[in-house]
């Protein structure tokens, strides 16, 4: 443990974790592409025509395992921002194996809703024609909500025994009672990606980093913003010092 990490904030606490957690983000990064990837591609092959009807639906079937991964990658990220020893690898997968049964349902309607962003988006980004600008103001405000949204829950999940119904409720309530933390964090946290896309094809050449670390970094940004409010709601970390106290 860092003595002191603990008295950081803002941009030097999210420096301070990405240069002593580095390789560890790396990892969770790597895992999380590994459980995304498959879904990924044959949505990318369905979107290009072929065998779409196929495989835009198997690409929702094979998304099963991104809820979990979800849950377990911001369990890690979370636990770097306590400051709490630990090992990526050992955290990770004891998490996606308690939580990927409970997420897989909600990690499977998140990726389908992101796959509908992507038609949406696709036309009026890259020229497309015959692009009703109206549906994408409703679109980009489903996107923001969704990005506010998803964070708590999938948090929520990692730490939090309650069924499902109820997280997804405490999301919702949560994320617009904190609205301009959420809407920041979102926002920031999804940075990256948003100047990806509108800095295409330009932007191609930043690829092999944005797979290296770029997940980690949107993630680490946007718990930075979260964790607090799901903190000081259930008080988990005060809850967790004190059981490894009892534990010594």
């Amino acid at each position: 443990m860092r003595n002191d990490s603990t008295q950081k904030r803002g941009v030097a606490r999210f420096f301070d974790v990405l240069m002593h957690e580095f390789r560890a983000l790396m990892l969770l990064n790597a895992l999380f592409l590994v459980c995304v990837l498959p879904s990924v591609v044959i949505f990318a092959i369905g979107l290009f025509g072929y065998i779409s009807e196929i495989a835009l639906v198997l690409s929702l079937v094979v998304a099963f395992p991104a809820g979990g991964c979800l849950a377990a990658y911001l369990f890690c990220i979370t636990r770097m921002l306590r400051d709490e020893p630990g090992y990526a690898w050992d955290d990770f997968k004891r998490k996606f194996k308690e939580n990927y049964k409970q997420a897989a349902l909600p990690g499977i309607l998140c990726a389908a809703f992101l796959y509908a962003q992507i038609y949406l988006w696709g036309p009026f980004l890259f020229g497309g024609e015959g692009v009703d600008v109206v549906w994408l103001i409703p679109g980009g405000v489903f996107l923001l909500i969704f990005g506010m949204v998803a964070p708590y829950f999938f948090l929520q999940v990692a730490y939090i025994d309650l069924k499902t119904k109820q997280l997804l409720i405490n999301s919702i309530l949560l994320s617009f009672a904190k609205a301009p933390r959420s809407i920041i964090g979102a926002v920031l946290g999804g940075g990256i990606w948003i100047a990806f896309v509108l800095l295409l094809p330009e932007s191609l050449i930043m690829t092999p980093l944005l797979l290296l670390i770029g997940f980690s970094v949107s993630f680490l940004i946007n718990m930075m913003w979260v964790w607090p409010t799901i903190d000081k709601q259930f008080s988990i970390d005060e809850t967790l010092r004190n059981r490894r106290t009892l534990e010594q």
